[in-house]
């Protein structure tokens, strides 16, 4: 989180676990079609931008491990049979989701990667996301799933703004589109028919979906919510039980038996060992309902019951009253030209927004300026308020929240007055979280071992959602297993 980026108030509608596309003009060749020179040109120009989105590509030693495999699985979808034609990249990121760009461009971020047990899962979910590419997939979405409908969940929907539009739209392609059902089930099945002609074991596709499924109900019990799903037929996207199976039934039909082929998951389990794992700390670190950025010096607090999705620019918090984006970084000029800046560069060239009186005040010993609008919304108006912080040197950072007309900053009260300092023995306290494969010893339980993960709750949880142990699963010695550990 370095500075403002509007399009990351878009970020609270990441879909953990799904893949994204993005859908360029004329995007994405057959199935067995080569790669083009203007797909490619057109992949280069977006893989930047993904780049910046996604915080980076992860720097470790697991890179050209993930690239290894990635090229490997690639080449059997027909697109090139030059693994050089691919350029598959670790992304730096805390979110579990992997995608695919025409022109040959794969991505998975290290989280997923984490979250994996065997090489094969990792070919399997790389396998799906080129299938969707050779599918086609990309130019064959649905117009209902464009920016009207993602805007109805981030501030873009009060501008009407064309500029701020068309950065919505490219955080929305990034972040938020699905497939359809029978697009998700099309890519499974060449996902599998790759992983079967590349040598793996076909139902690491069912393991890993399994996992993921997991994992993301276990976020939602963390988060306080439902995991709520509709029945497959109320939905265009596949139900996760129906999709686990139909993933098993699709490796079945290969004729291939369950573990038949190869995993290697010792290999794997080798090469992540030691990886970054949830928030890096270079991008500030969310615990419970804390956000902490150690090189920044600062922190805030968060109401219970919201969430926070940490981006490369800024961190946006998400509940049933309201949402808000925390962000800034260095400018000059006075807290009222930085409340100023957000407000116009929320309105875009198309329209200003009209505020009340800058008021002036402190927090936490900080100096504080803030300002409210009333803003159209649809049918409806809503309450746009920008606090500014002056944390010396230049750097001003702001929190700009949205509820309901008349609340004002309602129940975001106490997150606006919790905005603090960090010590710098505070700030060195916070430490990043890695992987730490370990084996298993005589006597070891799963509570035991799942007592030194790095949380604070739901530690037998996580561990066994990591290790894809389910509740009736037991360890055994020699047995090799992961661990969240802090690192130095």
């Amino acid at each position: 989180m370095a500075k403002l980026r509007i399009a990351l108030l878009l970020s609270a509608a990441v879909v953990t676990g799904s893949c994204a596309g993005l859908p360029l003009p004329g995007s994405g060749p057959a199935a067995g079609e080569a790669i083009s020179q203007q797909e490619r040109q057109q992949g280069a120009q977006a893989h930047a931008q993904l780049l910046q989105q996604f915080g980076d590509a992860y720097s470790g030693r697991q890179s050209a491990y993930v690239v290894q495999i990635g090229r490997r699985i690639a080449v059997e979808s027909g697109l090139s049979n030059a693994q050089n034609d691919f350029t598959v990249t670790l992304l730096n990121s805390p979110v579990n989701n992997a995608f695919a760009l025409p022109g040959g461009y794969v991505y998975i971020t290290r989280n997923l990667v984490g979250l994996m047990n065997n090489e094969a899962e990792l070919a399997s979910v790389m396998g799906h996301e080129v299938g969707h590419v050779a599918a086609r997939h990309s130019s064959r979405r649905q117009s209902t799933s464009t920016i009207t409908q993602i805007l109805a969940v981030g501030l873009g929907l009060l501008t009407g703004s064309g500029d701020l539009a068309n950065l919505a739209g490219q955080a929305a392609q990034l972040y938020t589109l699905r497939y359809s059902r029978s697009q998700e089930y099309e890519a499974d099945e060449l996902g599998i028919t790759y992983l079967t002609r590349a040598g793996y074991d076909p139902f690491a596709a069912a393991g890993m979906l399994s996992s993921l499924a997991a994992q993301t109900s276990l976020n939602a019990r963390i988060a306080g919510r439902e995991a709520r799903s509709l029945p497959e037929w109320a939905s265009t996207h596949p139900d996760p039980g129906a999709r686990v199976s139909r993933a098993r039934n699709t490796a079945s039909a290969t004729g291939a038996v369950a573990g038949g082929g190869t995993n290697n998951r010792e290999v794997f389990l080798n090469a992540i060992d030691g990886m970054l794992y949830d928030d890096d700390p270079a991008q500030g670190v969310i615990d419970g309902n804390t956000f902490r950025h150690p090189d920044l010096r600062l922190q805030f607090t968060v109401p219970q019951g919201y969430t926070m999705q940490n981006g490369t620019s800024a961190v946006v918090v998400t509940g049933q009253n309201g949402q808000a984006q925390f962000g800034g970084g260095q400018h000059s000029g006075s807290l009222s030209d930085h409340v100023a800046r957000v407000f116009r560069e929320l309105g875009g060239n198309q329209r200003q927004i009209n505020y009340g009186n800058v008021t002036s005040s402190r927090i936490n010993g900080i100096p504080v300026a803030q300002a409210s609008a009333r803003v159209a919304s649809g049918s409806n108006q809503v309450d746009v308020t920008v606090t500014a912080y002056d944390f010396g040197s230049n750097r001003k950072y702001h929190f700009m929240t949205v509820t309901r007309a008349g609340q004002g900053i309602g129940p975001f009260n106490s997150m606006i007055r919790s905005v603090a300092r960090l010590s710098s023995s505070e700030a060195a306290a916070i430490r990043p979280r890695v992987i730490d494969v370990v084996t298993v010893r005589r006597g070891d339980t799963i509570s035991g071992l799942a007592s030194r993960m790095a949380y604070q709750s739901n530690q037998e949880a996580r561990f066994r959602v990591l290790n894809a142990l389910g509740s009736g699963d037991s360890l055994r010695a020699g047995q090799r297993v992961k661990l969240v550990v802090f690192g130095r």
